[in-house]
């Protein structure tokens, strides 16, 4: 006899967060947080915490290095000479700067839907702007995050997440990172997961590479696995980007190249603008659309690539 997935349960704080829950263990999966923050850490909707389905939270919030790492949030950290991340700015050849003139946002507008399905998914549909530091529109961004395969006798989840940005200005946007601005191995923009503390050190895995040295490759997905404090046990999160994402055209099919640490914190990104800026013309929209699996365990390369076969986009 074959179960019926239950719905999962969406609670919804106006003005604050949108929280899911899986109901047969009760874990919170996540909370989305759509309310405005400190301007120096760029204000934008984040996830965090999130938690595997035994609990343990895979996130990390404000911590003392960076304060505007934010659990997994959508990030761009040069845009048009305008900082969309948060902190201090890169400036080549004077390296980080306190240059608040330059430090933007990403504004929730608006949900479209928020709803739990029978089929056990669910679905965040959210509007946004983004803005430089004196507040104009520079664009403006239709976001789905969605949560599938929730399987909790096998422990693991998935969240996608598809963002569609529209440049409004009269002008190109040009999207960069600290790596297109002369900063080595650094090339950090777009999608961005930070770690708990506990997670540094983790371990590095694509379907034919291991460890720190992933840095700046271009691989189909990338998992982190690390050991939880206080509790026994690890956890997996495999990031992986959709076969349309496209980088404008210009890199075939899997153009994405890696940002990744294990040292001195935890943190993925599946940077657009790693080694060059992407430019997007007025009125044109740049869509990308990944997600990730989140796991109680070690999982292994071989576990991950039939993972993926099994559970096709």
């Amino acid at each position: 006899m074959t179960t019926e997935p239950s719905p999962l349960r969406l609670v919804h704080a106006h003005g604050d967060r949108v929280t899911v829950t899986e109901p047969t263990t009760g874990v919170d999966l996540f909370a989305y947080v759509h309310r405005p923050e400190a301007a120096w850490e760029a204000p934008k909707p984040y996830l965090h915490p999130i938690r595997t389905l035994g609990g343990h939270v895979v996130t990390d919030y404000r911590p003392n290095d960076h304060r505007w790492h934010k659990g997994l949030q959508m990030t761009a950290s040069h845009l048009s000479g305008q900082n969309l991340w948060g902190g201090n700015s890169y400036v080549h050849g004077e390296g980080y700067l306190a240059l608040p003139e330059r430090v933007g946002s990403m504004a929730h507008a608006g949900f479209d839907e928020i709803a739990a399905r029978a089929d056990g998914t669910a679905v965040i549909a959210e509007r946004l702007t983004w803005h430089p530091h004196d507040g104009a529109l520079w664009a403006e961004e239709s976001r789905r995050v969605e949560v599938r395969d929730v399987d909790p006798a096998a422990g693991s989840w998935t969240l996608t997440w598809t963002s569609a940005v529209t440049n409004r200005r009269a002008e190109p946007l040009r999207f960069g990172s600290p790596t297109t601005h002369g900063r080595e191995l650094a090339g950090y923009t777009g999608l961005f997961w930070r770690g708990p503390r506990a997670f540094r050190d983790g371990r590095i895995l694509t379907a034919d590479a291991e460890g720190p040295e992933v840095m700046g490759t271009q691989a189909p997905w990338l998992a982190y696995s690390a050991e939880h404090d206080g509790a026994d046990g690890h956890a997996t999160l495999v990031f992986e980007h959709a076969l349309e994402n496209d980088h404008a055209g210009e890199r075939g099919a899997h153009p994405a190249h890696w940002f990744v640490r294990n040292d001195p914190f935890a943190a993925v990104a599946p940077s657009f603008a790693y080694y060059d800026e992407l430019v997007l013309e007025p009125g044109a929209t740049l869509t990308h659309r990944y997600r990730v699996v989140v796991a109680d365990g070690a999982w292994e390369r071989e576990e991950i690539a039939k993972y993926l076969a099994e559970h096709p986009w």
